[in-house]
């Protein structure tokens, strides 16, 4: 049996594990949480470096993508990263940038949505760029949330261009902040207080990383729908309560939960039995499809 460890920096709330089979290869998936504690998560990772087949790194991204090929490192990432000597180590970058990109497709195409004219909050564009990229390259009106929910700053954008614009003035200084500035860790994870309320109403989708919708988001949010990663059993139940039309996830259900995007990305660099720098974006996605590791649907209301 194979084995995929994803260590987050994020709520031990959020705890799962399941037993899998992709491909006709066992998985056990495990997400253990450090509840913020960056030096928890290397100490984890230094214990069970070689004895897990892949790593997910969760709560936390390395990499921040720019225009074309420029990528932002997270400084905070690093040592996280740098303990894992001899089981690789991916924390999602590949399946935002491959599998990301076609759930936007699958919406518009087999979900029954037009996104031409739809107006969709995008809570965040620098870890989900292809998301982004997808809505705008379908005539979607988008409205970017990097600087309000990374920041704090009351201030949309409104064009990946200029979202680029912005990240090559800023990015040299928020790359260099800890993280948990930038992404709620720890107990945050579970903390709720409505922000950006005319946002969330005036669009009729809201899509990005779940933990940044579900910090902010407003009481009432009957006919939206939601498209994201990873959401728990109670996740599910909170947006069902608060009016949710629609739950797409870019992740499957496994054993009743949607796993990171980390996670994810693991179980397919594990099922190539290459490195990640070895796997060329057309074997990933390849990979994925023959798996049928497709997309959860689930209609709340």
């Amino acid at each position: 049996m194979k084995r995929v460890v994803s260590i987050s920096i994020g709520s031990s709330q959020r705890d799962h594990r399941a037993t899998v089979e992709v491909l006709g290869t066992d998985f056990l998936v495990e997400r253990i949480g450090t509840d913020g504690d960056i030096h928890r998560a290397i100490q984890l990772i230094e214990e069970l470096d070689g004895e897990v087949d892949v790593f997910g790194l969760g709560g936390i991204d390395l990499y921040l993508s720019g225009k074309g090929d420029r990528r932002y490192i997270l400084k905070s990432a690093l040592p996280i990263v740098k303990a894992a000597k001899k089981t690789p180590i991916v924390d999602g970058f590949r399946v935002k940038d491959t599998i990301e990109r076609d759930v936007v497709n699958f919406l518009n195409s087999e979900c029954g949505i037009s996104l031409k004219g739809k107006c969709v909050f995008l809570v965040s564009a620098m870890d989900r760029l292809g998301m982004a990229e997808a809505f705008q390259g379908l005539d979607s009106k988008i409205i970017i949330g990097d600087l309000m929910f990374g920041l704090g700053i009351p201030m949309p954008i409104y064009s990946i261009e200029s979202l680029h614009k912005i990240a090559i003035i800023m990015m040299p200084i928020v790359s260099r902040l800890p993280f948990k500035v930038l992404y709620p860790t720890g107990n945050k994870q579970n903390t709720n207080r409505e922000r950006f309320t005319k946002y969330y109403n005036q669009s009729e989708i809201i899509a990005g990383d779940f933990l940044y919708i579900k910090r902010h988001m407003p009481t009432n949010l009957k006919d939206k729908i939601i498209l994201t990663n990873s959401v728990t059993d109670q996740d599910i139940v909170e947006l069902r309560r608060r009016g949710v039309r629609l739950l797409v996830t870019s992740t499957p259900e496994l054993d009743g939960r949607s796993f990171g995007t980390n996670v994810l990305e693991a179980i397919i660099i594990s099922l190539s039995k290459k490195s990640p720098d070895e796997l060329s974006q057309e074997e990933f996605k390849a990979i994925a499809r023959e798996a049928g590791l497709t997309y959860r649907v689930e209609y709340l209301n």
